[in-house]
């Protein structure tokens, strides 16, 4: 199986979204958020959103890149792979914005062909709200062609810092079909077990962006930091999350700077390489 590089440059969009307080707070209640301002619509900027909830109206825009034929055709084997959020703003419910996306980057990796989608939202007046840098892999796929970049694609950073467990993940059995309709996330490789065996997997796995979501709350709820205070989250999955879980983050502060881990029962890494950084 061949995938060629010659997508790189590919693009999709403006999407134009309206952020509206519904779907946020449903994606804070997917994440099991129980502080009241994520769902305060009395409040004078209105409720919280969480870091993470830029993942949600990412995905629509992707569709039109995930469904080109050469990708439709290894669709079953996509995996999310890496994760580089920059908020370049705090979020806001209630707002419009146009989402555009690209590929950025292929690249051929020991498990199969690298993927990088490049998402950037703007608002009404053209500004910049959030940039992403959504790294997947299509497992088992070799690249067809020289690997291409058309844009600077950071790897997380590697920190040297001892960390120390802050906190635990409760994962529920249902926990990915909630975060699917909470999030408008559908990828049946994460709800259906047909699906997911079909695709080479032994079970429905959690979305990496509900690991990633679910640790970037316990971060924040350990060090007393505010959703608006996080200007950039980023990481690599390292493992697959099935249900039910128990997770372990790990972290450590130096300065503005949180670097992760979040590790499954048998102390094996599913996020490394983490980092939060705050205002």
């Amino acid at each position: 199986m061949k995938l060629s590089s010659a997508l790189v440059g590919e693009a999709a969009g403006p999407l134009e979204q309206t952020i509206d307080a519904r779907w946020v707070m449903a994606y804070s209640a997917g994440l099991g958020e129980t502080d009241r301002r994520y769902y305060d619509t009395t409040a004078a900027s209105g409720p919280w959103v969480h870091p993470l909830f830029p993942v949600c109206y990412e995905w629509p825009v992707s569709r039109t890149l995930r469904s080109l034929p050469p990708l439709e055709a290894h669709k079953a084997r996509l995996i999310h792979a890496q994760h580089d959020l920059v908020l370049h703003r705090p979020l806001r419910a209630d707002e419009t914005l146009q989402t555009f996306a690209r590929i950025a980057m292929a690249a051929p990796r020991a498990p199969g062909a690298f993927v990088v989608f490049r998402f950037e939202a703007r608002d009404a007046q053209a500004k910049p709200v959030t940039t992403s840098d959504f790294g997947v892999l299509y497992r088992e796929v070799q690249l067809d062609g020289p690997a291409r970049a058309l844009l600077e694609v950071e790897d997380p950073p590697r920190r040297a810092l001892a960390l120390a467990k802050i906190g635990e993940l409760a994962v529920a059995a249902t926990a990915a079909h909630v975060y699917t309709e909470c999030a408008r996330i559908w990828n049946p490789i994460h709800t259906d077990l047909a699906y997911a065996r079909a695709a080479g997997l032994p079970d429905i796995i959690l979305h990496g962006t509900a690991t990633l979501a679910l640790s970037v709350s316990r971060l924040l709820a350990h060090y007393g930091a505010e959703p608006r205070a996080v200007r950039r989250v980023r990481c690599r999955f390292s493992g697959m999350v099935p249900m039910p879980a128990t997770l372990a983050v790990h972290a450590a502060r130096e300065g503005g700077a949180l670097a992760f881990e979040t590790r499954d029962e048998r102390g094996a890494p599913v996020i490394s390489r983490g980092e939060l950084l705050l205002h």
